[in-house]
């Protein structure tokens, strides 16, 4: 999975801002903590908003603030808003793809990535990367040394 800079930069803007709750934050303050492009991340806030994960207040103490409790949005919340489903094989669902032939199984092997990335992302909330207490199955995959090899 190819994690681009449009979903780095939404799930580091919403850990930001929720690290500073209850108080909101303005798109500068934002871009600024977390070394953002200002004009990128306007388009990014505006689809956190438009998914219902922020919420935007305007005027001299407005900014953004997370809609509901950090501990209730996942990251998987946060890709999904900024890239649509995951794990899409030609921006299809896996298992609308079929294979001719002996290349059939790709099916149940698309579908098993897109379980072992929810696996992670939907059970991985923001106040988990805040508290630094990921869940267990995530320290344990990140643990192993493969993990960490480029290939």
């Amino acid at each position: 999975m190819h994690i681009t800079a449009r979903a780095d930069y939404a799930v580091r803007a919403v850990v930001q801002l929720a690290s500073q709750q209850p108080a909101s934050a303005t798109r500068q303050q934002l871009a600024e903590a977390q070394d953002i492009p200002g004009k990128f991340l306007e388009t990014i806030l505006g689809d956190l908003r438009r998914a219902g994960i922020l919420d935007a207040q305007r005027g001299a103490t407005g900014g953004y603030r997370l809609t509901r409790p950090a501990a209730e949005i996942t990251l998987a919340d946060i890709v999904r808003a900024t890239e649509g489903p995951m794990a899409a094989v030609r921006g299809m669902p896996p298992e609308d793809m079929i294979y001719p032939g002996p290349a059939q199984p790709l099916t149940r092997v698309w579908i098993a990535v897109r379980a072992s990335l929810r696996e992670v992302l939907e059970h991985t909330t923001v106040a988990d990367v805040i508290a630094d207490r990921l869940p267990d199955h995530v320290i344990e995959l990140q643990s192993r040394p493969d993990s960490w090899t480029r290939r």
